[in-house]
């Protein structure tokens, strides 16, 4: 089982060493002992909200883009332990939550065999009221 904890060290401690900093630098920074920001990193204990936002004020990084970052992860995480699916899976396309393995659906039709002028019609996951790709924001890394 993936520990958050873990997770969210694995992400801070990438992040000090990226900036080449020491843990010192980084836990004087911060206002926390140099010990207790090393099993933070190990993943050994869990830092509080207030704890986190003083590691990250002392990194310069944004607590955002530091739980964008264990959640990214925390998701490759969970893939790698999820049982391979049976039936097809396209993205974009929507399935029936009914259908299953094993479970054929009318509603599932393949990407490759969707004629252009009844796409228009069809309900995909992106096409949701107020979706729009102009609404994206770039994402600094």
């Amino acid at each position: 089982m993936v520990l958050l904890r873990q997770l969210l060290g694995d992400v801070l401690r990438r992040l000090r060493l990226r900036q080449g900093r020491t843990l010192r630098e980084v836990s004087a920074s911060a206002r926390v002992s140099l010990g207790y920001l090393s099993e933070v990193e190990r993943g050994q204990k869990e830092a509080s909200s207030e704890l986190l936002a003083a590691i990250c004020g002392a990194l310069g990084t944004p607590l955002s883009q530091v739980f964008r970052e264990v959640s990214d992860n925390f998701a490759l995480a969970e893939l790698q332990h999820e049982p391979v699916l049976e039936m097809p899976r396209e993205p974009g396309l929507r399935v029936p939550a009914k259908a299953g393995p094993g479970l054929p659906s009318a509603d599932f039709v393949s990407i490759s065999t969707i004629d252009p002028d009844t796409e228009a019609a069809m309900d995909f996951a992106d096409s949701g009221p107020g979706f729009d790709v102009t609404d994206m924001v770039p994402v600094s890394v």
